[in-house]
């Protein structure tokens, strides 16, 4: 259905109906009416999956990509079962669920997200089965997500001590924040982080091969904003592709070392690619701060 409305529809239309169907949950609710329905016959309300109608995030498959990104943590970010777990916009546990059967009682997972729905359901069937596991709201603004936040997400600080975390990651994120927010949580990512600390990021980032298929016409970002590129003016979060050397720059400048290699994602149209999005991998090399 999102595939259709982008081919067809209007941009300005396109803009509108993507702030409706994020910012008023009923048309999310009465559009997955029938999949709610099969949910709740097959029985997965039982299997801690939520609801089709409740899961704001992403066009993919809920399930499967959760599994494939816990094989990411586990492979190439060595993330071990008693480390301490910060996902940035953990969303409705999509990430979190597949996590619960390998982080161990003696390690521990938060989970911050902008979107109450979504926080609001992690709260009240994963943490009572995982007490391990925690999430609270972010309650910070974005047009598309969280049009009422109260903070700024260039000024915002994470609710957790320097150094705390062994490994922070966040999907899909920074494909939705413009770059003074991008910087601002990158920067805190390095704080919250231990010396030696690990963070998975995935982007769209423009590389050379990239800006060829950009140039080619069959790219969705087709507007330059703010210095990267976007799907639509009117609501830039939407989507937002950066250039490499930038996001290189930013780590660096934050003491976090890019792992090579950076993993390209199939997004680019490219033969060989690892996930749909690239995967950045970094580690903590130095604290900024003279902890």
């Amino acid at each position: 259905m999102k595939r259709f409305v982008r081919k067809y529809f209007p941009r300005r239309l396109q803009s509108l109906l993507r702030r409706l169907y994020y910012r008023f949950p009923f048309i999310r609710r009465l559009y997955y009416f029938p999949a709610d329905v099969r949910y709740m016959l097959k029985g997965k309300r039982r299997a801690l999956l939520p609801p089709p109608s409740k899961i704001f995030i992403g066009d993919g498959h809920f399930e499967e990509i959760g599994q494939e990104f816990l094989g990411y943590f586990i492979d190439l970010a060595g993330l071990k079962p008693g480390e301490k777990v910060l996902e940035v916009g953990s969303g409705i546990g999509r990430m979190a669920i597949p996590l619960t059967g390998y982080l161990e009682a003696g390690g521990e997972y938060q989970g911050i997200d902008i979107v109450k729905e979504g926080v609001s359901w992690c709260q009240k069937n994963i943490t009572p089965r995982f007490p391990h596991f925690h999430f609270q709201l972010a309650d910070v603004y974005n047009r598309l997500y969280h049009p009422q936040g109260k903070a700024r997400a260039d000024e915002y600080r994470f609710p957790f001590a320097d150094g705390y975390f062994d490994f922070v990651f966040l999907t899909s994120v920074f494909t939705h924040m413009l770059p003074g927010e991008l910087e601002r949580y990158l920067s805190e990512i390095a704080r919250v982080l231990k010396n030696g600390g690990r963070c998975l990021a995935t982007y769209f980032l423009i590389t050379p091969a990239a800006r060829v298929f950009l140039a080619s016409g069959q790219s969705k970002f087709s507007q330059e904003f703010a210095g990267c590129a976007v799907i639509d003016k009117q609501i830039p979060e939407a989507s937002i592709a950066y250039e490499e050397t930038y996001i290189r720059q930013i780590y660096e400048k934050n003491g976090l070392q890019v792992s090579e290699p950076i993993y390209y994602g199939a997004w680019a149209k490219r033969k060989e690619f690892l996930s749909s999005q690239d995967i950045v991998l970094c580690k903590k090399i130095n604290s900024l701060r003279g902890e």
